[in-house]
């Protein structure tokens, strides 16, 4: 069944009860904190910035959205993007498209101008909504987005070249449509990450939709007790099917804004969530605050916290480690995907399995993998190769590329371009990245493992390793290191602490600067290249 399926039962069975909370600690408010359809309910904490929803209103508010769309000629194949923060109008415009039999093409809210415009043209766009954060960007290509699309802005002061979504579905019905939805329709175009150029779309079917939300609730057991913190950005794949096993289980969820250990920690005590998703980034921060004693979990209410996931990026097990000894109560998940597979899950640790951090883990529900070489053979156990994927949840293409679907899409198997092996008890462990694989000297050196190694000296709060060009051996390996507040680190005790590497592995050149990550936590290794890469050394032999 199509995933629009499940808010229509939660509306039915669970009307009255709240289905989502917007949560912004860090802005005062003195707006509403309850959201009812036609009626504005005056807050009675004025603190914060929070509203919520019920799921029935969370339907009616998608509904009327759908019928508004409708109305202006929308129909089945059409595209409609999302250019918008998290935000309680976020899911119900997405399922507001889903329900139109449109497909839902989510944007990164961190692409400029130039790129917006590009996603747009590539995924063959009709309408745009965007909220306030996003007028400059949308005005800059104004004439060309507007050029026989519908604009239009959710938020306040509607600028003169959009439509005004509030009155937009003011006055719209709130009655399901009349449109037949099939798991074999198209739902979502989602964007690669563009870390190697621009984005590539990415085409999927209802039935990826619906795959990511009942594996969700497989895998973690969400019930109808539980309460799901979103943090991420929702035009992710992560976040968002994370969510959708709360939608499944029909279950509370709170979006937060925010990532600062004590507004995840606040956040978690005051709405009582059991289920944090978190990147690698701000369960490390958390600890380091407990560690430096700037916070102290006994300040907080987290006896219901259940159960702690990660994904987006390779965990290192001494985070895991650490995070055990202030919370020996919690279930543990890694979650590994792309969003050619509908994001997290295609391969997971498993709360049973937590004996295993460091591995990725097994095949996902409904999943096959394997591990093949170049020639797409697969190798034997305790060998490198790429990582391949098949399941319910495989893109259908790359929208408008048929060369790139053809290099990943090979006889229903999803070429993940990620290195990885498989141990004696059949649990998969993520290498690295196929493009970020260093050849130094004839021999591949695999920077994740270095990274993981690096990571277990206290004073390092993150790393990436990238290669460096050499004349002799074709790349060095290079880490640049971002050391932990209040503490100093020099490059004598990283050669030190390196030792026991094997030699060719240790680092040639070390670097302390910041690690750059994009909004889902991955390393922004292209970005550090380009800092200290081939460009940046050919600019300083001219300068001699």
């Amino acid at each position: 069944m199509p995933v629009t399926d499940f808010l229509i039962r939660n509306a039915k069975l669970y009307g009255n009860e709240v289905a989502l909370i917007e949560l912004n600690p860090e802005e005062k408010d003195t707006r509403r904190t309850t959201w009812k359809e036609s009626e504005l309910i005056e807050p009675t904490r004025s603190e914060v910035y929070r509203r919520e929803i019920t799921w029935e209103v969370f339907n009616e508010k998608a509904n009327r959205f759908a019928n508004m769309l409708m109305s202006r000629g929308i129909k089945k194949g059409d595209k409609v993007a999302i250019i918008m923060y998290n935000c309680l109008e976020w899911l119900p415009i997405y399922f507001g498209i889903l329900k139109t039999g449109a497909i839902a093409v989510p944007f990164n809210f961190r692409y400029d101008a130039d790129e917006i415009l590009y996603c747009v043209e590539l995924a063959e766009v009709d309408v745009i909504l965007f909220g306030p954060e996003f007028i400059g960007r949308i005005e800059t290509h104004a004439e060309k987005l507007m050029n026989g699309r519908l604009l239009i802005y959710v938020g306040d002061n509607c600028p003169n070249f959009a439509e005004s979504y509030r009155e937009l579905v003011a006055d719209c019905s709130s009655k399901e449509p009349d449109v037949k939805i099939t798991e074999e329709d198209f739902g979502a175009i989602y964007f690669s990450s563009g870390t190697t150029g621009f984005p590539k779309a990415i085409l999927h079917k209802h039935q990826s939709l619906t795959q990511a939300a009942e594996m969700e609730q497989k895998h973690h057991g969400q019930g109808r007790d539980d309460i799901f913190l979103c943090i991420p950005p929702l035009y992710h794949t992560g976040a968002k099917f994370h969510w959708m096993g709360s939608l499944v289980a029909g279950s509370k969820a709170v979006l937060l804004k925010g990532a600062k250990p004590a507004t995840i920690l606040s956040a978690v005590s005051d709405e009582r969530c059991t289920i944090v998703w978190l990147l690698v980034p701000w369960a490390q921060d958390i600890l380091d605050a407990f560690d430096r004693g700037d916070l102290n979990p006994a300040d907080y209410h987290l006896s219901q916290w259940r159960l702690m996931h990660i994904g987006a990026q390779p965990v290192p097990p001494s985070l895991i480690k650490r995070w055990k000894e202030y919370f020996p109560d919690h279930q543990y998940d890694t979650n590994y995907g792309l969003s050619e597979s509908t994001g997290p899950g295609c391969v997971h640790l498993g709360v049973e399995n937590i004996h295993k951090v460091g591995a990725i883990g097994i095949p996902g529900y409904r999943w096959q993998c394997k591990i093949v070489d170049e020639n797409g053979v697969e190798v034997k156990k305790g060998d490198v190769g790429e990582l391949i994927v098949k399941g319910p949840g495989v893109m259908t293409c790359y929208y408008n590329n048929e060369e790139a679907t053809r290099e990943c899409l090979k006889d229903g198997w999803l070429y993940t371009g990620d290195m990885a092996m498989l141990d004696e008890d059949d649990f998969i462990f993520l290498v690295d990245r196929k493009k970020d694989v260093i050849v130094s000297g004839g021999e591949n050196i695999y920077p994740v493992q270095i990274e993981d190694f690096l990571r277990k000296n206290d004073k390092i709060k993150d790393v990436a390793v990238i290669g460096l060009p050499d004349r002799r051996l074709g790349e060095i390996t290079a880490a640049i290191i971002e050391v932990k507040e209040g503490m100093s680190l020099t490059k004598e005790e990283v050669e030190t602490f390196s030792l026991d590497l094997p030699r060719y592995k240790r680092p040639k050149e070390i670097i302390f600067d910041e690690i750059p990550r994009n909004a889902t936590g991955k390393i922004e290794k292209p970005v550090l290249r380009k800092r200290y890469g081939a460009d940046n050394l050919v600019a300083k032999e001219n300068q001699a």
